[in-house]
């Protein structure tokens, strides 16, 4: 019942956020779940054996979600994300210099500050982007695609799943359940695309959901594999029943770049 209660309570504030938020209101939420992220990703990343420099990582995630959304205050314009990612990835590196010792972790010290930026900032930023560009219809389109194949999942795998997907990394992940996200995923986005994309041929949103859930799985078991190496369950327990915000935006993490790439682009 906690878990049913809490996933309502999130249901609803997100789709209350998407589609009724300002832009700059918007954006401010999208950023307070980015740090949300960013705390529980330092906490597996201080578990893993490489801490990062939380204020300094948390600054870069935070202004790469910011410069690859466009979001300005009034007339200032956002620096350009190429200019963020290069100072970032400068600064990082040189207080890696300050906190390393000895040892053969250097390398993994840095990736593990620089990786956040790419890792949250971007595809959150992406999110943002796709809700100013493309308006809340879109948006909401991909949340609900990847809540579509999530439940899919979930039910199919309880009632058919036999084969587990990845057994190293998941030990509930099915591919039983995989498929029937395969199957209610595109079927979703096709159908409700035809009201809120119509600029996609039916064809290509068919193609678009099958790549949606298809890196939404790799995002959900990425997470996992982030979480058995760290040791955890969940990346916090904030939300009961459900673990932590990364736990519940893992797969968008990587579905929401392709999405955004193939509306941009495509």
């Amino acid at each position: 019942m906690t878990r049913v209660l809490s996933g309502a309570v999130l249901l609803a504030v997100a789709a209350g956020a998407v589609w009724f938020a300002p832009a700059l209101l918007f954006f401010l939420v999208a950023e307070g779940l980015l740090l949300l992220a960013f705390t529980e990703y330092a906490g597996l990343a201080r578990a893993s054996g490489a801490p990062v420099p939380d204020s300094l990582a948390g600054a870069a995630t935070a202004l790469t979600c910011a410069a690859f959304a466009r979001v300005p205050f009034g007339s200032i314009p956002w620096v350009s994300l190429d200019v963020v990612l290069m100072a970032a990835l400068v600064a990082l590196a040189m207080v890696t210099l300050t906190r390393w010792s000895d040892g053969s972790d250097a390398l993994a010290l840095v990736a593990a500050a620089v990786f956040p930026a790419l890792y949250l900032g971007l595809p959150i930023g992406a999110m943002v982007a796709i809700r100013g560009t493309h308006g809340r219809e879109a948006l909401a389109l991909l949340m609900l695609t990847v809540i579509v194949s999530d439940t899919a999942q979930f039910y199919t795998g309880r009632a058919l799943g036999q084969r587990l997907l990845a057994p190293a990394i998941s030990p509930k992940k099915t591919v039983e359940g995989a498929l029937g996200g395969f199957v209610f995923g595109p079927l979703f986005l096709a159908i409700a695309g035809h009201w809120w994309l119509p600029a996609l041929a039916l064809p290509l949103r068919v193609a678009l959901g099958t790549a949606v859930v298809a890196t939404g799985i790799s995002g959900d078991l990425f997470e996992s594999m982030l979480k058995r190496s760290a040791g955890l369950k969940d990346s916090s327990a904030l939300i009961p029943g459900h673990g932590g915000i990364l736990d519940r935006i893992d797969a968008l993490l990587f579905a929401a770049p392709v999405y955004y790439i193939v509306l941009n682009y495509v």
